[in-house]
C-alpha cells in the first residue's frame, strides 16, 4: 500500500502529515490511512497535528473519485464526513497546521480541528462547492454552520467566497496567523501547550461542548446517504 499520510511520533504530540500529488487529494485510500494514524495516537495518548505539505493543506476529494460516478462521490463524501466527526469527537487535541491552501475538503478538515494554525502568504482557503457546480451535502452545511463565525457563514456557504489567510482567520477556519519562518516553532510550542491538559477532562469538556453538532452531524450522515449532490 502506498504511503499517502505518514505518521510522525514526537514526545508530545504525533504529526499526521498528507502527502497526495500537487492537490493533496483526499481519497478513500487517504482517509483509511488518516484513521489508522488517528488509532496509532490514541493508543500512544498523544496529541495529534494534522497537516499537509509546503503550500498546499489540501484542495479538496479525488476529483477522479467525484466525476466517477454519483455513487462513487457519495461514498466518498461520507467517508469525509464520518471523518470530520470522529476528529471533532477525538480525544486528545487535534491541530491543524495548515501549510497552504486549504479549498473544499480541505477547508472540512480545518473546521473539524479543536485548534488550526495557518501561515502567511498567496493561498486560498474556503468551500468552493458552489463554484464548482456541486450542491453541498447536509453533513459539511451543518459542519460550516457550527464552526464558522456567523456573519460568513453565507458567504462561505452559499457564495462560495474563497478567502487569504487572515481573512479565513476573521471567518472561523483558522484560530491563528504566523509568518513562514516561525509556523513549524509555533505548531510545536500549541502542540507543547495542548499535551498539558487534563486530556479527560478535555475529551468530556469537548463532547459536552459539542453535543449538539455531533448528534446533528450524525443525522446529517445519515440523510445524505440517502440522498445525492
Amino acid at each position: 500500500m502506498t504511503k499517502l499520510v505518514k505518521y510522525h511520533a514526537h514526545d508530545l504530540y504525533a504529526i499526521i502529515a498528507i502527502d497526495n500529488g500537487k492537490a493533496n487529494a483526499i481519497s478513500h485510500e487517504v482517509i483509511e490511512q488518516i484513521n489508522l494514524c488517528l488509532d496509532k495516537a490514541e493508543k500512544d495518548k498523544k496529541v495529534v497535528v494534522l497537516t499537509g505539505k509546503d503550500g498546499m493543506f489540501s484542495a479538496g476529494y479525488d476529483l477522479s473519485v467525484m466525476k466517477k460516478s454519483m455513487e462513487s462521490a457519495m461514498e466518498l463524501v461520507e467517508k469525509g464526513s464520518t471523518l470530520s466527526r470522529r476528529l471533532l469527537s477525538f480525544p486528545m487535541p487535534v491541530i491543524a497546521a495548515c501549510t497552504g491552501h486549504a479549498v473544499a475538503k480541505g477547508a472540512f478538515l480545518l473546521l473539524s480541528a479543536d485548534y488550526r494554525i495557518g501561515v502567511e502568504g498567496e493561498f486560498k482557503i474556503g468551500l468552493n462547492e458552489v463554484a464548482i457546480g456541486m450542491t453541498m451535502h447536509n453533513a459539511g452545511v451543518e459542519l460550516a454552520r457550527g464552526r464558522l463565525n456567523p456573519v460568513f457563514f453565507n458567504r462561505s456557504v452559499i457564495n462560495a467566497e474563497i478567502f487569504g489567510p487572515t481573512q479565513a482567520l476573521d471567518a472561523g477556519f483558522l484560530d491563528l496567523v504566523v509568518k513562514p519562518k516561525k509556523f513549524e516553532r509555533t505548531v510545536e510550542k500549541v502542540a507543547g501547550a495542548m499535551s498539558s491538559l487534563d486530556m479527560r477532562a478535555h475529551r468530556q469538556t469537548k463532547l459536552k461542548a459539542r453535543s449538539e453538532l455531533l448528534a446533528t452531524l450524525d443525522a446529517s450522515i445519515e440523510i445524505d446517504r440517502g440522498g445525492s449532490l
